[in-house]
């Protein structure tokens, strides 16, 4: 039986091999004589006597073949690769510009200018100590006051011939305010005067002129390590200040003089200061022009002279009258820089008559 299984599959088999152009009919296919025969030599051969009894009811018939099968070749499929994410940037966040505060470093020494000569006019000396380098002889100068004048003080009668001339020297009398503003604190029989806005010595705006604060202070708003530094006689002082902010000013007063010559003597305390050490001392401004001051008396003046900073400057002037006659006598101060602080403390300020010419 296994032989014969084995028959019709070879047969099978070459049917499906032949060529396509020839179509397999019932009269190419071999005979079951053929196929008896087939197996009969085969069992010959193998030494197996097989009986096949084909069956009288098959007949191979041209349907029952299966029908060949072809590979159809099919493109495999490809691998699309899927596109890279790609990044989009960021639009850039730009800030509106802000206009942002210079900082104006000190202005380089200048030379002051000389002062202006006439050929008529008293002859003024001023004589300084304490700090000052030199002692000049001047002419008399015409001073044109700065703006923001108050009502002047009344002025007071001569003093006798001998003692102090000055109303309220030391300035241990009252104070009042300037149209009542509060930071103009002003020692009785004494006139302040300020200048404001543009700087002719500093063009700068940072630098432009700003109203000074004024203080009578007595030794209850002073730390007592520093009474000995700003007062010099009785117990107040005057402190004229700014912090950051340029400043120049005036503070003088009135009297009515007869014929002679007079000694101004006026003691000041130049604070000025651009910073502080690290154990909290005091740097004094570097640049002498930092500060400067004038004194004035019977319609001429000494013209600028460059303090001491940091410690009491005293500064004297003469000045002589051919007649009798009232008369401004003060001092002007300025700071043409907008410095960290800039002070002046003054006290015991004093006028004698010292002579008929």
């Amino acid at each position: 039986m296994r032989h014969y299984l084995w028959i019709v599959t070879v047969l099978i088999f070459l049917a499906g091999c032949r060529s396509d152009s020839q179509d397999a009919t019932p009269a190419e296919l071999p005979t079951l004589a053929a196929i008896a025969q087939g197996a009969t030599e085969t069992a010959t051969a193998t030494g197996t006597a097989t009986s096949l009894s084909p069956s009288p009811t098959w007949t191979a018939t041209a349907e029952e073949l299966p029908p060949t099968w072809t590979l159809t070749a099919t493109s495999p499929a490809t691998n699309t690769p899927l596109p890279y994410a790609t990044s989009t940037r960021r639009p850039t966040f730009t800030p509106w510009p802000t206009q942002l505060p210079t900082n104006t470093a000190l202005p380089p020494t200048a030379t002051l200018p000389p002062a202006a000569t006439a050929t008529t006019g008293p002859t003024s000396t001023v004589a300084v100590t304490e700090g000052a380098t030199s002692v000049a002889t001047l002419p008399a100068t015409a001073t044109t006051l700065p703006t923001n004048t108050p009502p002047p003080a009344t002025a007071t009668s001569p003093a006798p011939s001998g003692g102090n001339l000055l109303p309220n020297p030391s300035f241990e009398g009252g104070w009042y305010h300037i149209n009542n503003i509060p930071e103009l604190q002003i020692p009785a029989s004494w006139r302040f005067e300020w200048e404001e806005g543009n700087n002719p010595l500093d063009p700068d705006p940072w630098n432009a002129w700003v109203r000074p604060e004024v203080r009578v202070l007595t030794t209850d708003f002073l730390p007592p390590n520093e009474h000995p530094l700003f007062i010099w006689d009785g117990t107040q002082t005057v402190k004229i200040f700014k912090g950051t902010g340029s400043i120049s000013f005036r503070l003088v007063t009135e009297v009515t003089l007869p014929p002679g010559r007079y000694r101004l003597t006026v003691n000041v305390f130049p604070d000025l200061v651009v910073g502080y050490t690290a154990s909290g001392e005091k740097i004094w401004a570097p640049d002498p022009l930092s500060g400067e001051i004038r004194l004035m008396g019977g319609g001429s003046s000494t013209g600028w002279i460059l303090p001491t900073f940091g410690q009491k400057n005293t500064f004297t002037y003469e000045f002589v009258l051919g007649q009798q006659q009232t008369v401004t006598v003060g001092a002007a101060m300025r700071g043409r820089w907008a410095i960290l602080n800039n002070g002046w403390f003054m006290d015991d300020w004093s006028l004698f008559r010292i002579g008929n010419n």
